[in-house]
């Protein structure tokens, strides 16, 4: 069967990709693992990915769904170099050269299965017992939140300050005047970017009488569109406004 994994390298090229696999004379049909696990040996464990990945986007090029496929054939290569070796006479004169092969076979392995998304080198039993350890972990992930929910439901519900009874009003006049106050250099202390800012402020953290403050309720003190204030306005009664800001005198 032809090649068709591997970007090969051109028949008599002399500026070849670094990556191409094969020989001066091109890449024979048949030899294309032989020549992948060589050129292989030639590179450094940080070309790696750099090598996998120039010969898979050459493979897409020509089969776009097909990445599980050419994962699935690289793995099987590089396993069956890895069982040729093991399985040869430990006292035969290229012993030392297997053992330092086998160790670059295995810095390859353990990238493959980094990107390995399908469970290729498992057996149905470790595929199992992952799943289940990944629940394990989840399951434990879900207690700790929610008991971080418990503890920040807990504090947001005395996280409040309390208004005296019928007196909310007159914090509202207060905020009214702070968003009136100026500095000395002419321009105001406070930008709201919107008047609802206010309201959810207000109904946050406020409470009148340990009562939660109706953010609807309080709309036609803090309008959206105050240059169309309406009949839904409604003004601070005179009563309410008890206290009045002024600037702070200057002192020499």
């Amino acid at each position: 069967m032809p090649n068709k994994y591997f970007k090969p390298h051109e028949a008599f090229d002399l500026n070849p990709h670094p990556y191409d696999v094969g020989i001066l004379t091109g890449l024979k049909s048949g030899y294309e693992d032989n020549l992948f696990i060589k050129k292989l040996f030639t590179l450094p464990e940080q070309e790696y990915p750099a090598f996998y990945q120039y010969h898979l986007i050459y493979y897409l090029g020509k089969e776009p769904q097909g990445e599980q496929e050419f994962f699935t054939f690289v793995w099987r290569i590089v396993l069956r170099r890895i069982n040729f070796i093991d399985h040869k006479n430990p006292f035969n004169s290229s012993h030392a050269l297997d053992m330092e092969i086998l160790e670059k076979l295995f810095h390859f392995q353990k990238y493959l299965r980094s990107i390995d998304r399908w469970n290729t080198q498992k057996t149905l039993p470790e595929i199992i017992a992952d799943q289940h350890e990944e629940i394990r972990k989840q399951e434990s992930e879900i207690v700790r939140l929610k008991e971080e929910l418990k503890k920040a439901t807990l504090l947001e519900k005395d996280s409040y300050i309390n208004i005296r009874a019928d007196r909310a009003h007159t914090l509202y006049d207060i905020i009214h005047q702070l968003q009136k106050v100026k500095l000395p250099d002419g321009f105001e202390l406070l930008y709201p970017a919107d008047q609802i800012i206010w309201r959810r402020m207000i109904c946050k953290f406020f409470r009148e009488d340990n009562k939660e403050i109706n953010f609807n309720t309080i709309h036609r003190y803090f309008p959206t569109d105050e240059k169309n204030l309406g009949s839904k306005y409604k003004e601070i009664d005179q009563k309410d406004k008890l206290f009045k800001i002024n600037p702070a005198k200057k002192r020499s």
